[in-house]
Order: C-alpha cells, then structure tokens, then sequence
C-alpha cells in the first residue's frame, strides 16, 4: 500500500500531536531557578523533560516487547508484533515531534546533529511502519532509550549546574554502564546483522547504510561523555557552548 494511503498515518499523527500535548503540559511545571534565568536553557530544559518521558515509555515498552516476542532478537527482519508495530510508530512520531520542535524554536543551527540523527531513525523506523519489514530491528533500536534513561538526567543536571551533587556522580557510572548494555552492545549486534546485505539493492542495504553512519554518530558521542565526565580537563572551557547534544 502506497505510504500516502497508509492506515499507520493516524497513528503517526496522533503519536506527534501527544508529545506536542505533553510538551505543553510540562511547560506548565515550575522550573529551577537557574534555568528559568535562561531562554535557551528554559527551552532546552523543556525539550529533555519530553525526552525523558518518551525514553521511560520507549525504553520499558521495547523490552516488554522482546520479552513476548523473543523471536525478535533473531529474526530481525521478518518478527512483528503488534506491540512492536506500535512502539515503532508511538517513537517515531516523538521524532516528527522533536524536530519539528527544534526547528520551530530557532535551534537548528545549534541542534543540527541531532535533527540529522533523527531524520536517519525516522527513514529506518518508516521502513516498518510502512512496509512491515524489520520491525524487530525497530525495536533492538529502541533499547538505546534505556540508556537515555540516564544520559538525560545527566544532561538536565548539567544544565542545572548540579555536576557537584552525588546524584550527579552515581548517574554518571550507572550512564556508562547503560550506555554500553544498551546503545553500543545492540547497535554493535544490528550492525553486524546488516553487514550481510552489504552490496545488495535492497532496503537492508538502506537500512545498514543509516546503521553505519548512525554508529559513527554514537561513538563520536561516546567519546564526548568520556572527555566530559570522566577526562574533564581535555574539555575546552567554551567548547560547543552553545550546543544542545554536549551541554
């Protein structure tokens, strides 16, 4: 069925328009007194309050799914179920959300790793919502929101400025750890699944070029949370101040 006439459309719709409405309900919280000074840190607080709740939601729900659909984990291609099916497209519409969000608030320029990092998932994720194909790598994918779980509250604390907290200094061991569980060691295991369309014309062949260019992306990542946390000193002072993946 053409993508145009596709039934998942309401639902891609609906999934967009309910983080919209959870954005505009957090807005409404009360804001520490260090960010609310801020306009820029005021909206960036806001985004990752949305992020957070979409990574609890996303991250639980992809393990629910592998847990009743363990099948999943091996037939990455062919496993579908209809919770997976709509996990995929309850997070792809966070990521219409998202972008739409950062590009309606100016911040494009600043944020433009990260709306490249989600036009790259969005084109993986469409691939199972309209063609019903690798929606279990859909879900494998989705396990990284467990790790955003942490690297979130990581980066809400640090544009607090409460990096001296013990809170601070335990998520930061607990961030590694799920970051290695839960975005390196699935996203190490699809690639290597994908390498075996290498050369073919097919949309695995799509799907492991977004997959390299994705892990590019996360180790490039990983080796700024290394430097901030954990090497500090190799961090120039004003260094990416202004930008809203290393803040």
């Amino acid at each position: 069925m053409l993508p145009l006439l596709h039934p998942a459309l309401p639902l891609l719709l609906g999934a967009t328009l309910t983080f919209r409405a959870l954005r505009r309900a957090l807005c409404r919280l009360p804001l520490p007194a260090h960010v609310r000074t801020d306009p820029l840190r005021t909206w960036r607080w806001h985004n990752l309050l949305v992020s957070f709740a979409h990574s609890i939601v996303s991250g639980i729900w992809a393990l629910l799914c592998l847990w009743q659909t363990p099948e999943m984990l091996v037939e990455i291609e062919t496993a579908w179920s209809l919770s997976g099916y709509l996990l995929v497209c309850f997070s792809a519409g966070y990521f219409i959300h998202d972008t739409v969000d950062i590009v309606v608030s100016h911040q494009a320029r600043a944020s433009w790793e990260y709306l490249v990092h989600h036009v790259m998932a969005m084109g993986a994720f469409f691939s199972g919502i309209f063609w019903s194909s690798f929606v279990g790598g859909g879900v494998l994918t989705l396990l990284v929101e467990v790790s955003n779980i942490f690297l979130t509250i990581r980066m809400m604390m640090k544009i607090n400025n409460a990096q001296d907290l013990l809170l601070y200094r335990v998520n930061k061991y607990v961030n590694l750890v799920m970051y290695f569980l839960f975005r390196l060691a699935p996203q190490a295991y699809l690639t290597s699944f994908f390498l075996q369309y290498a050369g073919q014309r097919t949309l695995g062949t799509f799907l492991l070029g977004i997959l390299l260019m994705l892990d590019v992306m996360i180790l490039i990542y990983f080796s700024r949370l290394l430097r901030s946390d954990f090497c500090p000193g190799l961090v120039p002072g004003q260094q990416h101040k202004d930008k809203f993946l290393t803040e």
